[in-house]
């Protein structure tokens, strides 16, 4: 047996125990098989498309459409992935909705970072109230909880999480330190106690009381009062002095532990002030952090799926569309290693025949009237060819049709000193009057 198809029958029991996790809702479990199908054997589309369905049910929206692009990559037929990107691309508002709540989640993940935990609780709040069923926020939710001690909130975070994803870790590890903390433990322990100690009463197990003897009246008033003198006799002579000496320590106690509290009282109040005026600061320092952390993650998802249109316009043998799409997209976002095969030769692509296209689309919107559409084209063309004095003297006159005077300037003036004995110089130079 040769050792591809071996790693195929290796991939494919993975697979089959991915699917069998994923049918009772362990999905961690799933995952790992999945991903261990694939790398064992990367065309089993199968295996892809699943786990990219897992990572969508627990909300990594951007993590399941790259598992979908590469499976579409590998098998452009007959793939239920097709399906999957469709309904994501019919539906913008969805991948808006979640693009936000990554964004909030960014957010949350920053004010918990610099101890801001009340706003990173309202942020997280406001992103699982939108899709309960991203385990991220639900998890850091409930760690946010725990860290106040309010376990409740924290127990119905991860009891959400354990609905989605029954053998999830960190839900099951954190959910024990919440039934610690509310007594559950403990009867869930006595419960199991009962369940297994428990014993049927045999004949032999039966308890015969001793011999009963009736006492007579003046034997039973004798005894009444020999127990009412003991009684009398213990109480001043052992528990009465016990009752003293505890009443005036718990008294000294609580007198101590007032004079504690005011003397204390000033700093107290300063440390208060000291921890308003963090707060403040870190509150402004997360809102900054926040501009150069979280201002590419809304487009993050949006860039998958444009990868993913761009390559169903290949199959769709409509480069213009592909030109089109690739004009709005930002190629920096698109981090995942196994994406970058792909995207590089889009790329390469693009930088070949691409350029001209987009240019052609610039001229097209600048004859229907759209300027503003015809700088973003034009732009796309620059960024892959920016050698190329017609398309820059193209985005100068789109600029100036506008009203950017200033702007169209600039670009005339670039094309007069780096091109000066070509036509789009002297053209240039007739538009800023010399």
């Amino acid at each position: 047996m040769d050792y591809v198809r071996r790693n195929q029958q290796i991939a494919n029991s993975y697979y089959n125990l991915g699917l069998e996790k994923a049918q009772i809702r362990d999905l961690s479990g799933a995952a790992e098989c999945l991903k261990k199908s694939i790398r064992f054997y990367k065309y089993q589309t199968d295996a892809r498309n699943l786990l990219g369905l897992i990572y969508y049910e627990m909300g990594e929206v951007a993590d399941a459409i790259v598992q979908w692009v590469i499976s579409l990559n590998l098998q452009p037929e007959n793939n239920r992935c097709d399906y999957y990107l469709d309904e994501i691309q019919r539906k913008p508002g969805r991948l808006e909705a979640v693009s936000q709540n990554v964004k909030k989640f960014n957010q949350a993940l920053v004010y918990a970072q610099t101890e801001a935990y009340d706003l990173a609780i309202l942020q997280l709040a406001s992103v699982v109230e939108e899709n309960d069923h991203y385990v991220k926020a639900q998890l850091l939710l409930a760690l946010l909880y725990l860290s106040q001690e309010n376990y409740t909130r924290a127990g119905k975070a991860l009891h959400k999480v354990l609905q989605i994803d029954r053998s999830n870790r960190k839900a099951l590890w954190y959910m024990s330190i919440v039934k610690e903390n509310t007594g559950r433990a403990e009867i869930e322990r006595q419960r199991m106690d009962n369940a297994f100690s428990h014993t049927k009463l045999e004949d032999d197990n039966i308890i015969l009381p001793p011999t009963y003897k009736e006492s007579t009246g003046g034997q039973m008033v004798l005894h009444i009062l020999i127990g009412v003198v003991l009684g009398v006799a213990v109480f001043t002579t052992l528990v009465m002095p016990s009752i003293q000496e505890k009443l005036n320590s718990e008294h000294n106690q609580e007198m101590l532990k007032y004079s504690e509290q005011l003397s204390q009282s000033n700093i107290r109040i300063d440390e208060l002030e000291s921890r308003v005026i963090q707060a403040e600061g870190a509150r402004e320092n997360a809102e900054a952090s926040l501009e150069s952390v979280v201002s590419d993650s809304g487009g993050t998802i949006s860039q998958y799926a444009s990868l993913a249109r761009i390559l169903q316009a290949y199959r769709d043998d409509d480069f213009r569309s592909a030109a089109r799409i690739y004009a709005g997209m930002d190629p920096s976002l698109i981090t995942d290693p196994n994406l970058q095969p792909i995207l590089e030769e889009v790329q390469a692509d693009m930088a070949e025949d691409g350029y001209q296209v987009l240019d052609q689309l610039g001229d097209e919107a600048v004859g229907s009237g759209d300027y503003a559409g015809a700088i973003v084209y034009y732009d796309a063309s620059l960024r892959l060819n920016g050698d190329n004095p017609g398309v820059l003297y193209d985005k100068a006159a789109a600029l100036k049709a506008q009203g950017q005077d200033e702007e169209a300037g600039a670009l005339f003036g670039q094309i007069i000193d780096d091109y000066p004995d070509t036509d789009y110089a002297t053209m240039s130079r007739e538009q800023r009057g010399y």
